[in-house]
């Protein structure tokens, strides 16, 4: 009878457990999803439609949890904010300069080879295509504002694997928009901290 009811036991916390595991992955996914969606915004070019949009997107941050991807984008949506929309207007154009390797098309940080960009372009393209996800007629797959979007609204998994892909692209970005010490350098960091650290696990979110 103890051994049964012991048994009994087990198996409901394991099942409790198990429940809350899931429950924290489910949260984790939906900050993760937030957190790329309200980038891919923050990245766009600050036309009359980031603006309108902005005031959401600070909305959105202001839910995620206290840490590291919350203060970076809360930082860049403050900035946002206070500037006027020339500025920003002019100041995006200079930070996202292909010359000086920061761009956010994210092929451009291979090796420089066309026939090479050309076949990433088309096996992002083509993941997707497998996901039924639809770009804009004037999108180009592998702009990190289109994959962000992908990994947020259209297949996590694949968006995951995407962003995993491009993590070295993503990192040159990062460190030149630090060096150049724009606050867009906050919005990278952001992205970078919802995937796996090089030690394992994630850094945030």
């Amino acid at each position: 009878m103890t051994d049964t009811t012991t048994s009994a036991t087990e198996g409901t916390g394991g099942t409790g457990a198990a429940r809350r595991s899931d429950e924290r992955a489910s949260l984790r996914a939906h900050r993760v999803s937030v957190t790329r969606r309200a980038a891919s915004v923050l990245l766009g070019y600050p036309d009359e439609c980031f603006f309108d949009r902005l005031p959401l997107v600070a909305r959105a941050v202001a839910g995620l949890p206290r840490g590291a991807v919350r203060e970076a984008l809360d930082e860049f949506c403050e900035y946002a904010t206070t500037t006027p929309e020339p500025r920003l207007c002019e100041h995006y154009t200079d930070v996202f300069d292909p010359r000086h390797r920061r761009t956010l098309y994210l092929t451009h940080y291979s090796d420089g080879d066309a026939r090479r960009r050309d076949r990433d372009l088309a096996e992002v393209a083509g993941v997707y295509a497998r996901a039924g996800w639809r770009m804009g007629a004037d999108a180009r797959p592998d702009h990190l504002c289109v994959v962000l979007e992908f990994a947020a609204r259209g297949d996590a998994a694949a968006g995951e694997e995407l962003l995993a892909w491009f993590r070295p692209a993503l990192d040159v970005l990062g460190t030149a928009l630090h060096a150049h010490g724009t606050a867009y350098a906050r919005v990278l960091d952001a992205v970078r901290l919802t995937l796996p650290s090089p030690r394992g696990g994630f850094d945030a979110v």
